[in-house]
Parts: structure tokens; sequence; C-alpha cells
């Protein structure tokens, strides 16, 4: 069954690339790196509602069933856009076998590494904000994604964790970065070139809480207090540094000896 599933898919993005070619007419055989660039260029400009099999052909040139013989469905054509997205994860610069011991490690260069990854995926959902719909619920990952999941957890290597501290680790810092480019992209900045949701909040409320300020105090004092000395969205440094300062103090148990 799982390979009646995922089969295409798992061919597509780990397989040698198809040699079938279209039968008539003059045009060259497709490459599946065309077929995502051109899936992705649909999907930068128009959102991933707009990508279809019909309209992959038509920018193509090519049938819908000629393109059938390279792509086998949407959800593979999805999967290919997927990884011709990301960019190719920079392995950490430090052997994956540094010890436990290794105090150094677990006391900086993991969380450099990992709130680099963290920023560098932020930088990635911006640049194609279609991924965050498409890289959800189960699916065949390909080399790219999971080269982005090693990099993430070799971060963590030396830090003392377990193997599922270290993936819920990853998880969490995932979850922050998403859940703050999801509500960027809902509130159309700072990637749609406008103010951030905590700026946008806080020119939606100014009436409200001119009127009914009383009514919330802690509310208001925090609005003026950003209106004051500044601070709008920066939601995702904030949150990103604490879940690292987190971290930080389970890192600590886990090297001094501790496993609570």
């Amino acid at each position: 069954m799982a390979d009646e599933q995922w089969g295409a898919a798992v061919r597509l993005l780990w397989g040698p690339e198809p040699s079938a070619k279209p039968a008539r007419g003059p045009k060259r055989g497709l490459t599946l790196d065309a077929i995502a660039l051109t899936g992705i260029g649909i999907a930068d400009a128009e959102g991933l509602g707009a990508v279809s099999m019909q309209r992959v052909a038509g920018e193509l040139g090519v049938t819908k069933m000629a393109l059938y013989r390279y792509v086998p469905g949407k959800a593979e054509l999805v999967a290919l856009m997927v990884e011709g997205a990301l960019p190719v994860p920079v392995p950490v610069p430090v052997p994956v076998s540094v010890p436990v011991s290794a105090v150094p490690v677990a006391e900086g260069a993991w969380r450099e590494r990992l709130g680099e990854w963290a920023r560098e995926l932020y930088a990635g959902f911006r640049g194609h904000p279609w991924l965050l719909e498409a890289t959800v619920g189960v699916r065949v990952m390909g080399p790219r994604e999971l080269g982005w999941m090693e990099r993430a957890l070799s971060a963590l290597d030396g830090c003392g964790l377990s193997g599922a501290e270290a993936m819920d680790a990853v998880v969490l810092v995932a979850g922050h970065v998403r859940g703050i480019a999801e509500q960027e992209r809902a509130a159309g900045g700072p990637a749609g070139g406008g103010a951030g949701p905590d700026a946008q909040l806080a020119v939606m409320l100014g009436e409200v809480m001119r009127v009914r300020g009383e009514e919330f105090p802690a509310l208001g004092a925090a609005l003026a207090s950003v209106a004051e000395h500044g601070g709008h969205d920066g939601a995702l440094e904030f949150g990103l540094e604490r879940i690292l300062d987190g971290l930080g103090l389970l890192v600590a148990r886990r090297v001094g000896g501790g496993r609570s």
C-alpha cells in the first residue's frame, strides 16, 4: 500500500529522471527541473491554487497528456516544486561526531547554528509563501527537504539530547518559524511589502483603544510602550531566542550529566 500511495513521488524525487519524451512534434523532451520551475513560477505569482497540470502543460507548450508522461499527477508536481524551491542545505561546519563532553559546542555553537537554520527557513517561506501550504501533512520529502532536517539535527549533535528530544526541538523551532510566516502571509507583509501583523494590529486597535481603552489597561499600556519605544513585528526573533534559551537549559543539564 505504501508503495502504491507514495511510489511515484519517491521515484521522481529520489530516482533517475524518466527518459520518456513526447512521441510527436519537434519539441525536445521536457525535464523535471523545467516542469518544477514552471510550477514554482505560477505559485510564486498566483499562489498554489493556480497550479494545475493543465496550466503547467500550457506554460510549457505541451498537452496535459504529454505532461503526464513525466509527472503522474498534481501531488507529485507539488512535491517536485517544493524540492525545486528549497535551496541546497549547507552542511553544518563541524564534524557530526562531536562528543557530548564538548562543552564549547553545548554552550554556544549549537545555538548559533540552529538560529541560523531557523532564519534561513523563514527566508525561504518569505521567498515562496506557497511553501507553507505545500509542506504540511504526511507526504514524500525529497533530498533537499530531508537535508534541511539533517542540518538542523546535526546542529544539536554533541548537546546530549536524545533522538526524540532533538527531533522535538527541531519541530518546535520550525513550528515557531511557520507560525510567524503564516501570520505575515495572512497580513500581506512584510513579504508582501506592507506592515507586519503587529503593526497592523496596533493600527486596527487604535480607534477602539481610544474610546474603550480604560477597559483594557494592560493592552493599552503595551501598545503605548510599543508606540514610544518601537518593537513592532519582532515576534520571530523574540520567540526564537526564548525557545533557544529553553533548549539551552536542557542542554546544560544534559552536558552536566542530569536527565531531568
